[in-house]
């Protein structure tokens, strides 16, 4: 029986692999083990909460939505889709003088290119790719292009993971339960796919933020004392 069990076993790993090898790649690259640091920033979170503008699960499921909807996690959906769809370095790099030119505050730009230029040299050296240090979308989407992986796969499995990490950074700061934080994963992984989905055909007249009170938590924090997070 345990002979039969190993064969049925690996036979299962071989359909998964055999299925969508490269899926693995992103949730690799995506994943918190990645070392990227994106558990030491906030997004803005650890300053709304501190204002009040989050309090409880409902407010900050709302505020996460919007961010997915109509925010900053669309845009850098958007802003991957141009850098998946394009091998041309000048345009590469037009995109990240773009991702630059969105950010809000100081911080925001420290929290995409920190990250970005993480993503590049640990990218660089496993995967021996030509990448450049990049603003974290722009260099997701042209990795992504130059390892030829799944662009719609990309932009749903970032979404998700930035809605993870936030999440995550919420139960640092307010009474967030773990069950709670997963019920508002479960509830907003829908959106991810409709993210996907509709910034696969985007260009740059569709990046726009109503989410103007993440902006404004974003410049807040760059004062606020104390704080466990650099954004």
């Amino acid at each position: 029986m345990a002979t039969v069990a190993r064969i049925v076993m690996n036979m299962g790993i071989q359909r998964i692999m055999t299925t969508d090898p490269k899926l693995l790649t992103l949730v690799h690259w995506l994943s918190p083990s990645y070392p990227i640091g994106s558990f030491a920033w906030s997004h803005g979170i650890e300053a709304a909460i501190a204002q009040g503008w989050i309090e409880d699960d409902q407010s900050l499921k709302e505020w996460l939505t919007d961010l997915v909807q109509q925010g900053s996690i669309r845009n850098d959906a958007i802003l991957i889709s141009l850098a998946y769809g394009t091998t041309d370095y000048d345009t590469v790099r037009n995109l990240n003088a773009t991702a630059r030119a969105l950010a809000a505050s100081k911080e925001r730009i420290r929290e995409a290119e920190r990250q970005g230029t993480a993503f590049a040299k640990t990218t660089r050296e496993v995967w021996k790719l030509n990448l450049p240090d990049l603003m974290l979308p722009v260099a997701l989407g042209y990795a992504a292009r130059l390892q030829d992986l799944d662009g719609q796969s990309l932009t749903a499995i970032y979404a998700q993971s930035v809605l993870s990490n936030l999440v995550l950074a919420a139960q640092r700061l307010m009474a967030l339960g773990q069950t709670s934080a997963q019920t508002i994963l479960l509830e907003l992984t829908p959106l991810c796919a409709e993210l996907s989905q509709d910034v696969a055909h985007s260009d740059l007249d569709d990046i726009y933020s109503n989410c103007f009170l993440s902006d404004v938590a974003s410049m807040v924090h760059e004062t606020q004392q104390p704080r466990l997070f650099q954004s």
